[in-house]
């Protein structure tokens, strides 16, 4: 559910509208930033102040997710990729860095391989190509017929460490309660994407630099993981941070530091 009083950008992509806003100087180099399954473009606001001192920032709410359109479809990768393309033709961009967390980073891998002109650098935050299909179609089964609220629990489980969980800050319930407001349609769609992703053998495609980040508590997308996709991209870099699966959120200052270090090197 977007926040009333925040003004989204809306661009036609393929069938669906998909909403987008940008932060900061214009005329500083542009970041844009992929959101995880579950979450909108709100999730990366605790860090949004200290990357605008650097970056022009470009977020959108992923296709099903937010103020954006939700299609009751399967989607695919290319497909939520090209939505990342629409967007950084509205927004203006000619090149860019880009920064995924979990489907996020899935679909900035499928935009690295198709759009590779487009891009400076490329952080790949807590994820896989790798994913057990049934598990992701019996979620999908699950918010169809149950709604969100049935694996939000879940979800946050793997979001965060217990630790955070436990504290229920505000920027915690945030997170839980855009993903209660989610459509089960969308989150199905994306569920779908991940489900039939195919992305390890075209990884060796991926030329832009590239830097990996795990969470070092991260159950989902565990640092293996990360190192499966760090030795399958020629010269990339891996970092792990203290943090389960969105680092952005628990630990704001190293995630912002990774990301500084590697993108003004």
């Amino acid at each position: 559910m977007n926040h009333p009083s925040i003004t989204m950008n809306h661009v036609t992509s393929g069938d669906a509208k998909i909403a987008w806003r940008s932060d900061g100087d214009p005329s500083r180099p542009a970041l844009f930033l992929c959101n995880s399954i579950g979450t909108d473009h709100s999730v990366w606001d605790i860090v949004i102040p200290q990357l605008t001192t650097c970056f022009h920032v470009i977020r959108m709410d992923t296709r099903g997710h937010g103020a954006s359109d939700a299609p009751a479809a399967d989607y695919n990768l290319d497909q939520l990729a090209d939505d990342i393309d629409a967007v950084a033709t509205a927004a203006g961009l000619q090149q860019f860095d880009l920064c995924g967390v979990s489907l996020g980073a899935m679909m900035a891998m499928s935009y690295a391989v198709r759009r590779p002109a487009r891009l400076r650098k490329l952080v790949l935050c807590n994820t896989s190509t790798n994913m057990d299909p049934a598990a992701w179609q019996q979620r999908m089964d699950t918010v169809k017929s149950k709604g969100m609220a049935e694996i939000a629990d879940m979800a946050m489980a793997r979001f965060f460490t217990p630790e955070f969980v436990e504290q229920n800050g505000a920027d915690f319930q945030r997170v839980r309660e855009r993903f209660l407001a989610m459509s089960p349609e969308g989150y199905a769609g994306c569920c779908a994407a991940i489900r039939d992703m195919a992305l390890t053998e075209r990884l060796s495609q991926i030329q832009v630099p590239t830097l990996v980040l795990t969470g070092a508590r991260d159950v989902s997308t565990p640092h293996e993981a990360g190192l499966a996709i760090q030795s399958r991209i020629p010269g990339a870099q891996i970092r792990q941070l203290p943090a389960a699966h969105i680092p952005a959120n628990e630990v704001p200052e190293a995630f912002c530091e990774a990301l500084f270090e590697f993108l003004s090197a």
